[in-house]
Formats: C-alpha cells, structure tokens, sequence
C-alpha cells in the first residue's frame, strides 16, 4: 500500500489495482483527514471566539460575541432596533468600526507576518538576495520596493498612486524609478488613508498602505524603487480583457487637447481599458470589457471631468491566430542581402493559458522560465529558444552558429511584435501563435541590416507563413447568466438562441430559473433593451468574459471583409505570395 502521511498523521491510503466504491470511501477518507488537518490548524472560523460579526455595512453596525459581551448589547437590542427601523440608534450602539478593528487586530496577520507569503507569489527574483531578504523582512531601511495597486485623480493633489510598500521607506521629494521606464520621478507628497481621507505624512516605512503624488509615470501594478533596474513585481492580471471598441471625440474642438488628457487619465484609473489612436483618421479609441462598460467610461467623462463627447457605435475586437503548421517561409529584406526562413503553428491551450495567468513572462528567471514550460509540455530545445513572448504569442530562436544574428535580434523582435499587434488578415491583434526562426541570412556589414531591412523582411515571412496556416478569426465570447420567473423563462431562452448563444444550465430556485448560457460579444449589443422586453422587465442578469473561440467558417469572409473595409484596406483577402519576394 501507498501511505502519505503528514506530521505523522495518515493523510491518504492508495494500493495500485483498487477502484470502484473501496477507491471512494479511501479517497473521501484521505479527503476529510486533510480538510480536518487544515481546519486543526486554524483555517475554522467561530462566532464563539469573534472570528465571525453580523451586520450591515450600509446602515454602519455591526455586532460579534467578544462586542456583545463588552457592551452588553445583543440580538435582542439588534432586534428593537431594525423592528423601529431606527438605524442610525443601532449604528450608534453597535458601530461598525468597533467590530471591525477588532477582527483586524487580533486575527489577521501583521505585515511582517504576511509578507513572505506576498513575495513569493508576487515577485520572482532572488529571495536570497538583499532586496528579496529586505522585502521579505519589510525592511524599513531597505531600498524602496513600493507596488501601485491603484490610481485616483485629486482635483488638487493630481495623480494619487496607491500601493503596498513592501521594503524600504517613502518620504517627500526622494527620486524614484518606475519599471519599464529610465526616468526619475520625485515624490510630492506622501500620506496614507484614513477612511476616505488622505492624511499627509513626512515618511511611510515597509508594510503599509502608502498614498503618493508625484509619481507621473506610474501605472496599476507598476514597481516603483530607488533601483533602476529592479527585478518588477508580477503584472497584475485581469479576468476579462478589452474585447470592445468605440471612437471617441470630443464635442467641441476646443475640448480636443483636454480630452487627450482625460482619456490618459481614465485610461490610468481603470487598466481595463486600452487607449489608442487610429493612424489613418486620427480617431481616439476607446476599448473596454464590454457595451456597458464603456458606456460607464463615457458618463464619467462627461458628468466628473466636464468634456462632452460624442463615440461611434460599438466594435467588437477580434484577433487573429493559425490553425496548423506552414512553413519555413523566406523573407528577404529590401536590399536582398539578409534572408529570414520562419514557420508557424498554433501555440498549444496549456501553454496560452500559462502566458495569460502571468505564470510565465521574459521578466521570470530563464531557467525558472524554461523549466515552466518543459512541464507544460513544451520541447526542451524550443523552451531554451524563447526569445520573445508578446501577449499570449512568442517567437523561438531554433538556429545554431548564424553569424550577427545576436545584433540583429532586436530587430527581429520588433518585426514579429509588429506583426502579433496587427495580422495578415484583418490587421488585428495576434493570439496563441508560436513563430519559429529555423534560418537566416545576414550581410556581414551592419549598415546594411539595418530597422529598414531587418522588420519588413521578417514581417514579410510571418505574414506568409500565418496565411499559409489558415490564419482565421477568433471572437471573444460572455458568460450570460440570467434569473428570470418561470412563466418568462420562454422569452430569455429565446433572445440567448437567437444571437448564436448556448444555453450550458438550467436550475430552479423557488418561483425563479436560472439560466447560465454563453454568447458571442458581436451578438449582445442591444441586449440589455431586447431581454428587458422579452421578459417584461423582469429578468435580472450579468455577464463575465468567456474567452475567444474561433469564428464559424460560414462567417468568415463576410467579417473579415466588414474589417477590411472599415479600416480602408483592400476587399481583397491577401494570399501568402503577397508577401513572398520572388
């Protein structure tokens, strides 16, 4: 038998042949052995001791066992309150701060207590070294290690850059380095919050909540140091991703110059968002997680920082990726001395999903890196080759001893990111595409494999390569759950089938069903209005991103041309000899 103990404790029994209903009850065994273990060890929570409250953070009470014994007020008290409805009496006699404190003080973990924990989750250098030993720590004295969770407009103070100070202290007019940036930003003033308030401080050491001005080129989860080059936290990651588009100008040209500033502004607030300029009209664009989303954005803009606007209907963002493998494809620069031999495949789900969660990125340690994705399935000689990883696409180095190639390798890099921003067919963003560079080529002098030869030759080779692999369209999807009355149960199935949606579940909850579906993005606009007549106003529902699935080959050509014509390319679907020098 297999015996898997901890702390001398049977944790799980196994024998190789066992299965069927003896498998279950050893395999439910070893289950409550190790949740009983887990709760043993202080994962239980019990009013009893205080780990629970009761209350109500929108009337401000609230009421534990500890409180109810101190002050002499219970249920009964809670009761004669609400039965009044006198709750501002209630709130007085059972504040929620109180309580609250309470919890905070004597259950959750100090800083110093928590911060080994965060760091080796959040950050992946050496944890040896003095900068991971001094955030481990929370060192005061240690060099500055400050994470920006969150970005707030003072209409006095300016930017307000919020975040954990893992090391180090932040006082006013120090000098700074955020990540991915040379410059230095000096802090203007430091506080930290209290409740809603700022309440300015001369210095913060490691393990607080700091709030900070000054900080202009700070970002949502950007590493701010006294180290230029520090090792960055992970970036933070979000469920959902920016999947649609409106235009956005401002209603009066005056208001033009002013707008640009809010959309950064917004744009910091929220990195949910993405703003960018349209190169052929000029047009700002605005991409959110969905219709509602940016109708928020719009509001905000116009009611909290005065600019009335008008925005275009909405888009949905597609992206582009290949179905099987093509290639080697042969790209030659303009001048025809440097040749560039590239192939494709699709990039496997394991490896797609690793790269979104934030598992794996070019700031990870190579071997820590590496290691990652040989366990996720990848071939040893192409995980050592990684060169680039570009949202979730990366491009591999499998060639030996070509001479120049390190010095051009940037270059390299800048073609293939120009390519995985806008693709072959539509010109939109890549995903789950793994580019190989199998050859090359190169002039032995450097002034003539220079940006102008070096990107448009690999370009070329990617856009062939992609066409030759059946490069499609991959639309992004939304959970729809709806809670809907029985007898209109009829008209929200109705309005999920007729937009390409699938219905997953179906489950009774008393007099309500509750429907879980899922519908393309392009399928939902107007939804809101036309599911709200369907059910006679009485269906409540919400949404959550689903993900990109592949768009059905009877739609194709008509979206892709719809694409092609809205961003004034040619009607014509480009073919991979387009591409191929002759």
């Amino acid at each position: 038998a297999d015996i898997m103990t901890v702390d001398g404790e049977v944790k799980a029994i196994g024998r190789h042949g066992i299965s069927g209903e003896k498998a279950s009850v050893l395999a439910r065994a070893a289950f409550e052995v190790t949740v009983n273990h887990l709760l043993d060890a202080g994962w239980r929570v019990d009013a009893s001791n205080g780990t629970v409250a009761f209350g109500s953070a929108l009337y401000n009470w609230a009421i534990s066992v500890p409180f109810i014994e101190k002050s002499g007020v219970g249920f009964k008290e809670v009761y004669d309150f609400c039965h009044k409805e006198d709750m501002k009496s209630l709130a007085e006699n059972c504040p929620l701060h109180e309580v609250m404190n309470d919890m905070i003080i004597r259950f959750l973990p100090s800083p110093i207590d928590a911060q080994k924990d965060r760091v080796n989750v959040i950050w992946h250098g050496d944890k040896t070294s003095k900068t991971g030993k001094d955030m481990m720590e929370a060192n005061p004295d240690g060099e500055l290690a400050f994470m920006v969770t969150d970005i707030s407009m003072d209409p006095h103070a300016g930017e307000v850059s919020t975040g954990r100070l893992f090391s180090g202290s932040i006082k006013r007019g120090m000098e700074i380095y955020v990540s991915g940036t040379t410059n230095t930003n000096r802090v203007q003033q430091v506080g930290v919050f209290m409740g809603p308030e700022r309440l300015e401080v001369e210095t913060i050491p490691a393990g607080n909540i700091a709030a900070v001005t000054g900080i202009r080129d700070a970002y949502v989860g950007a590493t701010v140091s006294t180290i230029m080059d520090m090792i960055p936290f992970e970036s933070i990651k979000h469920a959902s991703e920016p999947v649609v588009t409106v235009a956005v100008e401002a209603k009066h040209m005056k208001d033009l110059p002013k707008l640009v500033e809010v959309l950064r502004q917004v744009a910091k607030e929220d990195n949910t968002l993405k703003i960018t300029i349209n190169e052929e009209t000029g047009e700002h664009l605005l991409s959110g997680m969905g219709e509602l989303h940016l109708e928020i954005i719009g509001h905000r803009i116009e009611r909290d920082k005065g600019v009335e606007i008008t925005t275009s209907a909405p888009l949905v963002v597609y992206r582009e990726t290949v179905q099987k493998h093509a290639g080697p494809t042969e790209g030659k620069s303009p001048n025809r001395h440097n040749r560039f031999y590239i192939d494709v495949e699709p990039l496997d789900n394991e490896i797609v999903d690793l790269i979104k969660s934030g598992e794996v990125s070019m700031r990870m340690p190579e071997l820590e890196r590496r290691n990652k994705f040989m366990e996720n399935g990848m071939a040893k000689d192409e995980a050592k080759g990684i060169t680039q990883i570009y949202e979730s696409n990366i491009i591999i180095n499998m060639t030996k001893g070509i001479q120049y190639l390190n010095e051009t390798m940037e270059l390299i890099i800048d073609g293939f990111e120009e390519v995985m921003k806008a693709g072959p067919l539509t010109r939109e963003p890549c995903q789950g595409i793994k580019v190989r560079l199998v050859d090359a080529k190169l002039h032995e002098d450097a002034i003539h494999r220079g940006p102008a030869q070096v990107i448009p030759a690999v370009r070329s080779a990617i856009h062939a390569a992609m066409l030759m692999a059946d490069d499609t369209l991959l639309e992004p999807y939304q959970k729809v759950f709806i809670q809907v009355p029985q007898n209109n149960m009829g008209g929200a199935t109705s309005e999920i089938q007729g937009r390409r949606g699938v219905i997953s579940d179906m489950s009774q909850e008393g007099d309500m069903t509750i429907i879980e579906s899922k519908a393309p993005v392009a399928e939902l606009f107007g939804f809101a209005g036309d599911i709200r007549s369907a059910t006679e106003g009485r269906a409540m529902w919400s949404t959550e991103f689903a993900g990109f699935e592949t768009l059905p080959n009877s739609l194709l050509k008509e979206i892709v041309t719809q694409i092609r014509q809205r961003k004034g390319l040619k009607l014509e679907i480009p073919k991979p000899s387009d591409f191929i020098s002759q």
